[in-house]
């Protein structure tokens, strides 16, 4: 079916006289007539029932008037959307971005952004996980990346991809000859705390009993300042898998047991979303994040835990 059809087909059922839907339809009555016959020819049966000048829905028509009342209203929204998204001079989009993200796993993906949405105006906006899932409920941000074991039940979650925690220490130490470390090692340990890191909570949810104890020296909302004191000599620390790293720092990744996140892009259920705000949750969910292996540089903010 053609939707010059559908259009047709609720004119009638609105006027109940062909000719007056014609007029409305600004078209021919023979046009608009054979319109509908097409139509009924592909339904199996009359849609109309017409004697003398009394036109009526048949029982077919009655059936299948609110289904093509359903199509012609979601066509003409899509349009209407389709229309505002061309006639925009900028596409605002605000991000929420979990702070212990690197930015090197994300640019990629703003680029890709930008090349489908060239007026985009990406405001960017850095949390630790909770605080960005509290904004993000009050309205203040459109859609955020966020990583952490269970969300409230308002958010709609699709996760997008999944890293390992690591143990981040200098060169030389007892961990460089480790493979992988079991957490209990990190008993004992001086350690720096990166103040923002959600490492507890994914810890927590594994239900496991804590069987380390650390040393904790500094504490620092900075991942520079961590790095560089790790660099130096001065402790070691948990971060994410992809999180880049200053030179002079090692790293081995955590077993017995191994603690992963899932980063996830997370709305808020029920609420629409602009055309911008469509795009980027589809390019999220199709991008190749899997392909996306940050090499060297600082990272983004900072974290931790472990302690």
């Amino acid at each position: 079916m053609e939707m010059h059809q559908i259009r047709y087909f609720l004119a009638v059922a609105d006027t109940l006289n062909f000719t007056r839907a014609a007029e409305q339809c600004n078209v021919t009555q023979p046009s608009l007539t054979r319109a509908i016959q097409k139509l009924e020819e592909e339904m199996g049966g009359l849609l109309f029932s017409r004697e003398h000048h009394n036109t009526h829905l048949t029982e077919l028509g009655r059936l299948v008037q609110p289904h093509l009342e359903a199509i012609y209203s979601t066509n003409a929204a899509v349009l209407a959307e389709a229309k505002q998204y061309r006639c925009m001079d900028r596409a605002p989009l605000k991000l929420g971005v979990m702070c212990t993200i690197s930015p090197a796993r994300l640019v990629g993906f703003f680029e890709q952004l930008k090349t489908r949405v060239p007026m985009l105006d990406l405001m960017i906006r850095d949390l630790p996980a909770r605080p960005l899932v509290e904004a993000l409920l009050a309205g203040e941000l459109d859609v955020a990346l966020v990583a952490l074991p269970s969300f409230p039940e308002r958010c709609t979650v699709k996760p997008l991809f999944r890293e390992r925690y690591l143990i981040a220490f200098p060169q030389g130490h007892r961990f460089e000859a480790m493979n992988a470390i079991p957490l209990g090692e990190l008993d004992g340990e001086d350690y720096l705390q990166r103040v923002h890191c959600e490492f507890r909570y994914h810890f927590e949810a594994l239900g496991l009993p804590k069987r380390h104890n650390v040393n904790v020296r500094y504490h620092s909302e900075r991942e520079d300042w961590v790095q560089a004191m790790i660099a130096a000599g001065m402790g070691c620390a948990v971060m994410p898998e992809h999180l880049a790293l200053l030179p002079g720092i090692t790293t081995r990744v955590i077993i017995e047991p191994e603690v992963t996140r899932t980063v996830a892009l997370v709305t808020v259920a029920g609420r629409r979303f602009t055309p911008v705000e469509q795009v980027a949750i589809r390019m999220a969910q199709t991008y190749r994040w899997d392909a996306t292996e940050p090499r060297g540089g600082v990272g983004w903010c900072d974290v931790e835990v472990g302690g």
